[in-house]
């Protein structure tokens, strides 16, 4: 399991259904999760600038992509300006969030070539 998998981000259970803290960083080479902070947030990375809001809806589309859910069932409901939000994840408990992104991180971590297995 790669650490940020091992680490728990913070979810929260909200009227009808999740909440999580998302830091964004726009621009990025590529859309991806990035990791999970200290404080549980979690750092996603989209390739799209941080203009007229093409970030946010870059990352509203990615997580609705990781969570297998429709982009309208992702809402960010605080942040929209700023780097760090909160996103409502409608109709999925924190405990489906959590398992949906971390098989994600798990089947979309980089994979590293060891020693052994360079040809040299």
């Amino acid at each position: 399991m790669s650490p940020a998998a091992s680490r728990r981000f913070h979810l929260h259970q909200a009227k009808r259904g999740a909440a999580l803290t998302v830091r964004v960083t726009p621009r990025s080479r590529r859309t991806e999760i990035a990791g999970v902070q200290e404080d549980g947030t979690l750092r996603i990375r989209v390739s799209a600038p941080a203009v007229e809001g093409k970030a946010n809806a870059a990352l509203v589309e990615f997580l609705a992509r990781v969570l297998d859910v429709r982009a309208r069932r992702v809402e960010i409901v605080a942040g929209q300006g700023g780097l760090d939000k909160i996103l409502s994840i409608l109709d999925l408990s924190p405990d489906e969030v959590q398992v949906r992104i971390n098989a994600w991180i798990e089947t979309h971590a980089p994979r590293r070539i060891g020693p052994s297995a360079r040809k040299g």
